[in-house]
């Protein structure tokens, strides 16, 4: 099974170990082994974090999507990052709202971070209802 993320970009610190706990849940008890995110803000830092680390006792696979392809200056490390190429044909400003369209196709569960009604994370939330995808709202 496959589990994504959406979240605002200012989460708290706080919500590490309650997210801890759910993706433990949802691997031992769920069968899930693959996990998107982005690269956004302060939730998906925090769940790339807590995976990282997950992978290390897990056989579990994650990617950061990228919704633009890296500068050739910029030396950060990609190595865990991926691009669908479909992404080519949307327009710069679209991207990160189609990248997630795909990344919320892909999965089966959705976690999200939504404390307010408007913004991203909460669109893709109620999208995430609408497809009838399994969702943890851990706010």
């Amino acid at each position: 099974m496959t589990c994504t993320f959406f979240g605002h970009r200012n989460a708290p610190e706080i919500i590490m170990p309650k997210l801890k706990t759910i993706l433990i849940d949802l691997i031992e008890n769920k069968n899930v082994d693959m996990f998107y995110l982005g690269n956004n803000g302060a939730f998906d830092r925090i769940a790339k974090e807590i995976l990282k680390e997950l992978k290390q006792t897990y056989k579990i696979n994650y990617y950061v999507v990228l919704a633009y392809i890296p500068r050739k200056d910029d030396f950060e490390d990609y190595s865990d990052s991926i691009y669908f190429d479909e992404l080519n044909t949307i327009p710069h400003k679209y991207r990160i709202i189609e990248r997630n369209k795909i990344m919320l196709k892909k999965s089966d569960i959705v976690i999200t971070y939504v404390t307010r009604i408007i913004g991203g994370a909460a669109d893709f939330k109620a999208l995430a209802q609408k497809m009838g995808k399994t969702i943890i709202n851990i706010s």
